[in-house]
């Protein structure tokens, strides 16, 4: 085939495509019941099945969903973990490796530092002083203190009250997952991370958004050390966190 020659789309997914961008631009508002898979299919003229196929896809994606037991469907709006999962399966496919991961959070963790400086609230400081103590409980503890590690940031991140933030930096957090569990798996570096955590909620608290700027760097770049103490290779590719399909 020649290379400009693009293989057709499935019906069932141009189906859901044109529903999709109908959701996003608003000419279906989240919360509309649509029609059902009988009468879209009469409408558009395609088999049930096609239409089927299309609404499976809708639903994986967070377009549409179904009431508990009952077959109406609704529009919606995917949320962020829908998002995210997509994007994460999406890099392990493309074998996007732990030093480009690492290269993204150099480049998005200490921005969220600096706004969660800025514009943090009650409520985001004491969530903070609530993981730190969680965390001081849980330093015998790789696995929990991985959790408690991937939590803290997603916090900052919250913090920033940046939506945009939050959503760029979720799935590649949650990457992190493994090697993270690895370096805890195999190096003392508990008392370290916890110490990192502490200056850098002290100085959001503050309101010193070039202190937690610096120390989030120092922290990411300490990680990456550790990594590398740890004897992994920055090329390895990312994987899913386990359990995860």
């Amino acid at each position: 085939m020649p290379p400009d020659v693009a293989t057709p789309q499935p019906a069932f997914r141009a189906f859901a495509a044109e529903i999709e961008r109908k959701i996003i631009s608003r000419e279906i508002k989240p919360g509309e019941t649509l029609p059902s898979e009988a009468k879209l299919a009469e409408k558009l003229g395609v088999n049930r099945s096609t239409i089927r196929e299309a609404i499976r896809v809708l639903e994986q994606n967070g377009f549409v969903r179904r009431e508990v037991g009952k077959k109406k469907l609704f529009a919606t709006l995917p949320q962020s973990g829908d998002i995210s999962q997509r994007l994460k399966i999406a890099m392990v496919l493309d074998q996007v490796t732990f030093e480009e991961l690492w290269e993204a959070m150099y480049a998005l963790e200490p921005a969220a530092a600096d706004g969660a400086a800025r514009r943090r609230t009650e409520a985001d400081i004491a969530a903070l002083e609530q993981n730190l103590t969680e965390t001081r409980a849980a330093l015998a503890d790789p696995v929990r203190l991985t959790e408690l590690d991937i939590a803290f940031h997603e916090l900052v991140a919250k913090a920033t009250a940046n939506r945009a933030i939050e959503a760029a930096r979720l799935p590649i957090g949650e990457l992190f997952y493994p090697p993270f569990l690895a370096v805890m798996s195999r190096l003392n570096a508990n008392a370290r991370l916890l110490f990192a955590h502490e200056q850098i909620v002290d100085a959001i608290r503050a309101g010193d958004t070039s202190r937690a700027r610096v120390w989030m760097e120092k922290h990411v770049l300490d990680f990456r050390r550790g990594y590398e103490l740890a004897n992994l290779e920055m090329e390895r590719p990312a994987v899913l966190p386990g359990g995860q399909a």
